[in-house]
């Protein structure tokens, strides 16, 4: 297999309000944003590992853990409801430009989800390579969630998700009749540019589903103190080894 243009992109920006600095809260004494750079350098099918920030203060601790920041990103595109497509858009006019090419796939690891196993992020690689006709690949998880049994609020009355005929009222019947349901976990997603760049839309019409283990991703200041936690576990000590290694 010929060497792909592999490039992780970690979207780290400062003003998370829910969990004030985010992305830079120690866990095991590293900042949680370094848990997915050493995850993505670790990977032998990525080339290299860009950030994405408007924080200098960001900026200089991603680069201290391996990571390239060629750029602040624009605060309008960093706020409480910025898209993932937004900052891509941006990523890929940038990489226009200096890189004089955009790379085949972008693989994006979110700084919320610290607890990755980097043989699972090269096998889903490696899945989306081995099928073309997938224009982007995600992570999910198991859930028992069924959108057959959930509701709007319609004006105080209950509407259902999901009508489908072949369910008379599905929302009373048996969740084990439905269809198994998957949740996008932040694990591992997986874009081709190209895509972006041709359709407009970020991960198309056929994303690849990959199946991973549940993963903690931290929100709130009780997703934290449970991260915190985990990070004790012998299984994960190991990342904070890895860790120790590749700061500067």
């Amino acid at each position: 297999m010929y060497q792909k243009d592999i490039i992780a992109l970690i979207p780290a920006r400062s003003g998370s309000k829910g969990l004030k600095d985010k992305n830079i809260l120690p866990i095991n004494g590293h900042p949680l944003v370094a848990y997915s750079i050493v995850a993505a350098n670790q990977c032998k099918l990525i080339n290299e590992v860009y950030i994405t920030t408007d924080s200098e203060k960001y900026s200089t601790i991603a680069k201290a853990y391996g990571a390239v920041v060629p750029f602040l990103r624009p605060l309008d595109i960093s706020q409480d409801m910025s898209t993932d497509k937004e900052f891509f858009q941006h990523f890929n006019e940038w990489c226009k430009k200096k890189r004089k090419k955009i790379p085949e796939m972008i693989v994006q690891l979110r700084p919320s989800s610290p607890f990755r196993d980097f043989k699972l992020i090269d096998t889903a690689i490696q899945n989306l390579i081995h099928n073309p006709e997938a224009t982007a690949l995600r992570s999910c998880q198991n859930t028992t969630l069924t959108p057959y049994k959930m509701f709007f609020n319609n004006s105080g009355y209950m509407e259902p998700c999901m009508v489908d005929k072949s369910y008379v009222e599905s929302y009373n019947q048996p969740r084990q009749i439905f269809p198994n349901t998957y949740l996008p976990n932040g694990y591992v997603d997986i874009v081709r540019p190209e895509v972006l760049s041709n359709t407009g839309l970020l991960h198309g019409n056929r994303i690849l589903l990959y199946l991973t283990p549940p993963i903690p991703d931290i929100d709130a200041i009780d997703d934290y103190k449970t991260a915190k936690q985990l990070a004790r576990r012998k299984k994960y000590l190991s990342l904070k080894e890895a860790l120790d290694k590749h700061k500067s």
